[in-house]
């Protein structure tokens, strides 16, 4: 598949090389596995002679070896003696900057921390040193979002307030997902897009993945998804085992809750067997920003009736169907699964459909706050409530599959109701509008 989209990041990028050739730039790179990073910066860069280092499992002394080549490839320059420690090789790096502009690459440098842990205040020493003096671009990139916080956010570490830029990279937006089906299939169903959606969340590899292997329908995806020797069956696990560490089962069984519907805290810990999961839940909401907190807008904060999502929407189809089905993936029953995921695939896809639009209706800049409200008893529940604070205007929206099953009478009454229970927009427009599967 050709590179689609992030023109705002390639602008950023593009800005910071060019910034670099007055000041040092140390620009952190960081994303969920195969969403991308790699390929952007060399899309960005595709013009300029970088060096890339990257950080695979392997001794200090090979890596060593392996950057130097690098150099000596692209800067055409020769290294004297042995190069078996990291430090010397940036150190090079950094003076070789001060007389010549270089931009650096360093991929999965969180990683740094299997090789030697030392690495990162070897590498403040040599930063803090030369970088007044240096003409440097140096990215760093890494998927692991628990240790690249740490790296960059804990004061206590050593490169903590170095970086010049800190760069996160979202999924495709619902765009970039139409302009790639488009091209792939110009005769797309909405169905296939939301499929897409559903599927891959955006994620880079995924839609890349599916275009490749000449899949475009929602049939097709579903299949090329949990079919017998589909990578993605084992995804969700080879992407966040590593993530998780030695406490993934008890973080697996949470997500499997969630996936399954029990969003609720007490529901989630009836589910998992746990009394206690509170610092669980908060791990995977500030640590690993795998679930969002979701609560009724205008809510206070204390409020009981949040529920928790999974951010995520391949993890979310993952622990829905492969993960709670594993049995049947180990069996090869692979067409029971298919037969699993087709009857509940309108439940699953109703509540995507749901997600498209607070992404599709975000992604216009037109909206202050965008979220959905219902009351603690649950029977008064919105979907979708767009709130533009310049206009005075909060539009209220029902989202179905099928728009013959809205009934806006009902969705006006539920309108009502949410302006009597918070006493907000009472004096806006409220406009109470349907979308379905025809609007996306």
């Amino acid at each position: 598949m050709k590179f689609y989209g992030r023109n705002k990041e390639i602008s950023i990028l593009n800005k910071i090389q060019s910034n670099s050739l007055k000041h040092a730039q140390f620009t952190v790179v960081t994303g969920r596995r195969r969403i991308g990073k790699t390929e952007l910066i060399r899309h960005a860069y595709g013009n300029i002679p970088f060096l890339y280092f990257f950080v695979a499992r392997r001794t200090e002394k090979e890596l060593c070896e392996s950057f130097r080549r690098e150099i000596e490839s692209k800067l055409g320059v020769f290294l004297p003696g042995e190069q078996s420690n990291f430090k010397d090789i940036f150190k090079w790096v950094m003076r070789y900057s001060c007389e010549h502009p270089v931009t650096l690459v360093i991929d999965e440098f969180q990683d740094f921390r299997r090789v030697d842990a030392a690495i990162f205040s070897e590498m403040q020493r040599e930063w803090d040193e030369y970088h007044a003096r240096s003409k440097i671009n140096f990215i760093v990139c890494g998927s692991l979002n628990t240790l690249m916080n740490r790296i960059f956010r804990d004061a206590k570490e050593p490169l903590y307030g170095r970086e010049t830029s800190f760069l996160k990279i979202a999924p495709f937006p619902t765009t970039t997902l139409k302009a790639i089906l488009s091209d792939h299939a110009p005769k797309y169903t909405p169905d296939d897009l939301l499929a897409l959606f559903a599927l891959t969340g955006g994620i880079a590899k995924y839609v890349a993945l599916l275009m490749d292997h000449g899949v475009h329908t929602q049939e097709e995806m579903i299949e090329d998804m949990i079919g017998e020797g589909s990578i993605f069956l084992e995804e969700g696990r080879a992407g966040l085992i590593e993530e998780f560490g030695r406490d993934y089962g008890t973080y697996f069984s949470i997500l499997s809750a969630i996936a399954s519907g029990r969003t609720g805290r007490a529901e989630i810990e009836n589910a998992v067997g746990v009394g206690d999961l509170g610092g669980y839940l908060q791990r995977l909401e500030k640590d690993y920003e795998i679930i969002v907190r979701c609560q009724p807008l205008f809510a206070k904060p204390l409020a009981k009736n949040l529920r928790y999502r999974i951010r995520d929407n391949f993890y979310l189809f993952w622990f829905r169907f492969i993960a709670r089905h594993s049995a049947a993936v180990e069996l090869g029953a692979f067409g029971q699964l298919h037969e699993i995921v087709r009857r509940d695939w309108n439940a699953f896809s109703g509540f995507a459909l749901e997600r498209y639009f607070a992404a599709k209706l975000a992604e216009t800049g037109r909206y202050t706050q965008i979220g959905g409200w219902w009351n603690r008893k649950g029977e008064n529940e919105i979907d979708l409530i767009a709130e533009n604070e310049l206009e005075h205007v909060a539009t209220f929206y029902e989202i179905k599959r099928n728009a013959d099953n809205i009934s806006l009478p009902t969705l006006e009454s539920k309108r009502d109701a949410f302006l009597r229970a918070t006493g907000e927009y009472s004096a806006w427009q409220t406009p109470c509008r349907p979308l379905s599967l025809s609007d996306m």
